[in-house]
């Protein structure tokens, strides 16, 4: 929308066709989701507390967290309405990545919104159930990969990138759906899993979206992608205003969120954001860098597996709780030392997936 207003604009000051530039409009995007989370969190956290929509406590958790039954829930609302308005006024609307991405972000956070809705509103901790989400998340991812399979310009599209490996790259062909379709639910399904402290999620959730930032921009860019010998994704350079939404909208959540949290981000938040990095790395061709980045996510989510699995097959458990956060807090870490090591490790494993795009 800025981009068409600001090329309407040009023609009588020059000036104004700086919009055109995706790293201007990346920063404005950011700035506009920051600021709309912190003009409405106050607001929504004060409808949320009034309505008496708060948070479920597992009778099982841990007991630190039997203290946060009340606080207000589904503030991941807040990150969906401003990644969404931000990206619609500063983001090309012709490129149609910028729709998938949308599409996919939205559909997951109607998902998360009605999970959230059983658990508050009908005193339900468990909401959706594993077979309704599960359902709920094969119709919205599928719809969305098929619809990227057959859109899809050129083979590199549809081609596996291997970080490292020079000229190892792996052309999918019609397996892109179920291998496009898994990285989102995984990714969607990990954050989630990871949603359990207070601000845990969030910022390696901004993390992350940094690196897709960069890294779509660098596949948007012919001359970048060329001298990195990654695909060149043409529109994906877009998608660098996407992620900056996600940034600033996480950052603007991360000031209500924070230990001791003001409110939580619920499934509508956690579910969406998951899916929402699991599509840009779809778009930008780079979901095993995106598998090093979202380490924190993908540990919390094999902890799970883990534990699950051993229980059923020798009756014993890995962990002392699952996720591996509840663990460690029941090892008596406490809860801003659990969140800032996560946070040191995923700015680590960041850098190291930016640094495979030049290992090539």
């Amino acid at each position: 929308m800025m981009l068409l207003l600001g090329s309407m604009l040009s023609q009588l000051d020059t000036s104004f066709g700086a919009v055109q530039y995706i790293t201007l409009r990346a920063i404005f995007s950011a700035i506009t989701a920051m600021i709309i989370c912190l003009l409405v969190g106050p607001r929504l956290i004060r409808w949320l507390t009034a309505a008496k929509i708060g948070q479920s406590v597992r009778d099982d958790g841990p007991e630190s967290h039997l203290s946060k039954a009340g606080t207000p829930t589904m503030g991941g609302a807040m990150i969906v309405v401003a990644v969404t308005v931000s990206t619609l006024l500063w983001a090309d609307l012709t490129v149609r990545q910028v729709w998938f991405v949308l599409f996919v972000t939205l559909g997951f956070a109607a998902i998360g919104w009605v999970d959230d809705y059983r658990k508050v509103m009908l005193s339900n901790s468990v909401g959706l159930t594993a077979r309704e989400k599960l359902i709920s998340q094969t119709v919205v991812a599928g719809i969305a990969v098929i619809a990227v399979y057959f859109m899809a310009n050129d083979q590199s599209e549809l081609t596996l990138t291997i970080p490292i490996f020079k000229d190892a790259d792996i052309f999918l062909g019609w397996f892109f759906i179920p291998f496009a379709f898994l990285v989102i639910i995984g990714t969607s399904n990990a954050v989630n899993l990871t949603d359990g402290l207070d601000g845990l999620a969030i910022m390696p959730t901004v993390m992350v979206a940094a690196g897709l930032g960069l890294i779509s921009y660098l596949a948007g860019h012919a001359i970048f992608a060329d001298y990195l010998h990654i695909p060149n994704v043409k529109g994906s350079g877009e998608l660098t205003v996407f992620c900056s939404a996600i940034i600033g909208a996480g950052l603007g959540f991360l000031w209500f969120n924070t230990y001791p949290a003001q409110v939580f981000m619920g499934d509508v938040g956690a579910l969406s954001l998951g899916a929402a990095l699991g599509a840009v790395s779809i778009m930008a061709r780079q979901e095993l860098v995106l598998l090093i980045m979202c380490g924190i996510f993908v540990l919390e989510a094999v902890s799970v597996i883990m534990q699950v699995a051993s229980f059923k097959l020798t009756g014993r458990r890995i962990f002392r709780m699952a996720p591996i956060h509840h663990h460690f807090e029941l090892k008596g870490w406490p809860e801003p030392r659990i969140i800032v090591r996560f946070w040191i490790i995923t700015v680590i494993l960041v850098l190291v997936g930016l640094s495979t795009l030049k290992l090539r």
